[in-house]
């Protein structure tokens, strides 16, 4: 196994971009599934390589949408600060999850200091909906298909019923930063 503290050279020190990378807000907020992979697929070597790219990137917080403290101690391995805000289970209550995961992460954005980035296990729907409920949350953009058909065209993936549901209860809830 690679030692996280040793120094590394050529063009490992630069690590590689993490799968799915999207900018959401340019150099502010950015997207990917989790480092290393999800599930079956997670590798310790590509996660390395993916932190140390964030990190060589300047990112200054991982904003871990997962349930399961998944990465976490890998983060720490690397002194690369995070935070987590569980998003639930598939069909858990978005309503009482979703504020403290858009406010979260307005408060980092808060700071013009941060450069963040989000996942969840994979680059899915569900993340996908959180990306376009939080550009509806802090008024970045004003209706529900105008925030899924951006996220959309970013994200190059078409956006199922589990991330529109997330856009829906956003809108239905008024979950909106400054109302």
């Amino acid at each position: 196994m690679v030692n996280p503290m040793k120094p590394m050279k050529g063009k490992w020190a630069r690590g590689i971009e993490p799968r799915m990378f999207c900018w959401v807000i340019k150099d502010r907020m950015a997207a990917c599934e989790r480092p290393g992979g999800y599930a079956r697929n997670h590798r310790k070597v590509r996660r390395l390589e993916e932190l140390i790219w964030l990190r060589e990137h300047g990112f200054t917080m991982i904003v871990s949408l997962l349930d399961s403290p998944h990465n976490l101690h890998a983060y720490d391995e690397l002194s690369l600060p995070h935070i987590q805000v569980p998003l639930g289970v598939a069909g858990g209550d978005l309503a009482a999850l979703l504020p403290n995961v858009y406010g979260t992460i307005a408060d980092l954005l808060d700071d013009p200091e941060h450069k963040i980035i989000v996942h969840l296990e994979e680059f899915g729907d569900r993340l996908c909906g959180v990306l376009a409920g939080y550009l509806l949350y802090t008024g970045h953009l004003e209706s529900g298909p105008i925030a899924i058909s951006v996220i959309e065209r970013l994200t190059g993936k078409q956006m199922g019923p589990p991330g529109r549901e997330i856009v829906s209860v956003t809108l239905d809830e008024k979950l909106l930063r400054n109302p």
